[in-house]
């Protein structure tokens, strides 16, 4: 069962860093904005030593943005979360300090590792059962560990301190809106389910092109790449859901299950040069600004060869999907920004003769923000009627005012799993791409190379033409 208990205090632990100003913060005050976080107490943790000032004033920047758009009520309750917030100097990785604060806060706590996987391996180790108050949540930031083994060995750990519906590992891909945006075009329109399945869909791509270069994060991402960044942490997990039987409910036990089915069913095939690709940019330019070369950029280490576009070919060995090819595809510094799942269907086994113009296949695109969802059918076009055209039927869907990181936020709040990934998906997801890592750190794969503000290498089978 899932305790519903409401979270006293947010305890964040790397209060200092990037994502803490940058996507936590921010997210949180969205959900105490519309007054579904009352009553919440914020304290910040971490090994800078901030003053209470240097932390009022990140607090205070990081709320401005909901301030301004929420009402009377959500400004005095940003104003009164911010008043009463704390920061802590901690050194979470020795035993003593963070039991020490834990015992001075009011529970239930939800305990948000805003920190490096290994970081986050050491500060759970140093805690125990007994250090936890009552209703005490572990909240983990991915990725989730550094590989298979590292992922089980710290939900190893997380099982000593609390039970199971007590952790929640985080994905902000995984908004209710997105999510539930997915389910309800799958299982609430009847005539999708019928074509569901290998015998009329052809392919299907989930893409996460980014127009943004590496924006100061080399001390993160040139250790960890485009496949361990997105595809692992996050693109397998939306694959899954375009992908799953249908559950009997949406309750995070009957969706969790389905999801995990649907993983434990999915590899990337060797040989790893035909099922995957990796890319890094050189110079080029983004709009109006000059991106240096990748292995130019302050922080990074050349020697790394760390890929900043990554493709690979998921196969699930399932009854619905065999051989049709997922491909999951996700970079930084392209000219075009691109967030989508396309599903091309297979073309139709015969045209009446007599039609002329292009019959292409029917593709579905469900747009990731802006959430859309686009039809792309042959009609007849104007002028000659035996002429075939192109024609696109648009939808927008429904999208939440909040932030991701304020709806996965408030599945802990709440006490709801729902968002949350679970321990043993999490270990699969590692599962399904170490292989391809341990190719390519021995180049068995090549490296090849594109211009910051391009569209990336032309023969790719997801490349973009025109």
């Amino acid at each position: 069962m899932t305790s519903k208990t409401t979270v006293k205090t947010l305890l964040i632990l790397g209060a200092s860093g990037d994502l803490t100003g940058r996507l936590l913060l921010p997210g949180l005050a969205g959900l105490i904005a519309t007054g579904r976080a009352p009553g919440l107490r914020l304290v910040g943790a971490g090994s800078d030593p901030w003053t209470p000032e240097q932390w009022q004033e990140r607090v205070h920047g990081a709320f401005a943005a909901a301030s301004k758009t929420a009402d009377a009520n959500g400004r005095n309750a940003l104003a009164a979360v911010a008043g009463s917030t704390e920061y802590h100097q901690v050194d979470v990785t020795t035993d003593g300090p963070l039991a020490d604060l834990l015992a001075r806060l009011e529970g239930p706590i939800a305990i948000y590792f805003a920190l490096p996987p290994h970081i986050s391996q050491k500060a759970c180790e140093v805690l125990r059962r007994e250090q936890m108050p009552a209703g005490t949540r572990l909240v983990m930031e991915k990725p989730f560990g550094s590989g298979s083994e590292s992922a089980r060995e710290l939900n190893q750990t997380l099982a000593t301190l609390v039970p199971e519906d007590h952790i929640h590992r985080m994905d902000h891909f995984l908004g209710k809106a997105t999510v539930l945006n997915i389910l309800g075009l799958r299982f609430a329109n009847r005539f999708l389910e019928p074509v569901w399945n290998r015998d009329h869909i052809e392919k299907v791509e989930i893409v996460f092109d980014e127009d943004l270069a590496l924006e100061g994060r080399a001390r993160y991402y040139d250790g960890a790449g485009a496949l361990r960044d997105m595809i692992q942490s996050h693109l397998l997990h939306i694959m899954a859901f375009i992908a799953i039987d249908a559950p009997a409910s949406i309750n995070e036990r009957d969706l969790r299950d389905a999801v995990a089915t649907v993983l434990r069913a999915s590899s990337i095939k060797a040989p790893y040069r035909d099922s995957t690709r990796r890319a890094r940019y050189t110079a080029g330019t983004l709009g109006e600004r000059t991106v240096p070369d990748y292995t130019a950029e302050e922080g990074v280490d050349p020697s790394r060869n760390t890929e900043t576009l990554a493709e690979v070919r998921v196969d699930i060995d399932n009854w619905r999907w065999e051989g049709v090819p997922f491909l999951l595809r996700s970079g930084k510094a392209l000219g075009r920004r691109r967030k989508e799942a396309v599903i091309t269907f297979r073309p139709v086994p015969h045209l009446p003769t007599g039609f002329s113009g292009v019959d292409s296949p029917n593709q579905l695109r469900i747009g990731f923000g802006p959430d859309t969802l686009q039809l792309d059918v042959d009609v007849n076009g104007p002028g000659d009627i035996f002429a075939l055209d192109r024609a696109s039927l648009v939808a927008e869907l429904y999208a939440t005012d909040m932030l991701p990181y304020g709806e996965v936020l408030e599945g802990v709040l709440t006490g709801d799993p729902l968002l949350s990934v679970r321990g043993d998906t999490a270990e699969d997801c590692w599962r399904i791409i170490e292989p391809v890592l341990r190719a390519w750190e021995r180049d068995t794969v090549p490296l090849e190379e594109y211009d910051a503000g391009g569209a990336g290498p032309a023969d790719w089978p997801t490349a973009v033409v025109g």
